[in-house]
């Protein structure tokens, strides 16, 4: 899998989208994420493990705790995926403007 579908695949989830915008404020460890969900830490870890490998969060060991962190530059993929169509729409209106006024005169 690309590093770009890895990112994807992870903020396809809106559990993990969720965990990510709970990452903004502050570094957590793994059970204090599971805390504001209602599953598993297993699963709270599965879904912490996709975001990892998307490039999306870092993971450091402290004792033994694993604390989350928000990668920021993780979105990096995916802007830079937009950024392709957001000139590709700037392009194509550019010409629909040239050709809209082009008949008006």
């Amino acid at each position: 899998m690309s590093p770009e579908q890895a990112t994807f695949r992870a903020l396809a989830d809106p559990t993990r989208r969720s965990i990510l915008v709970m990452l903004r404020g502050r570094d957590l460890t793994i059970s204090e994420v599971a805390e504001n969900f209602d599953m598993t830490r297993a699963a709270v870890k599965k879904h912490l493990t996709v975001l990892s490998d998307g490039g999306l969060i870092t993971v450091r060991a402290s004792g033994r705790e694993r604390i989350n962190t928000l990668n920021p530059n993780g979105i990096d993929p995916v802007v830079d995926w937009l950024k392709f169509f957001d000139t590709f729409w700037d392009d194509r209106l550019s010409t629909l403007k040239t050709v809209i006024e082009k008949d008006k005169k």
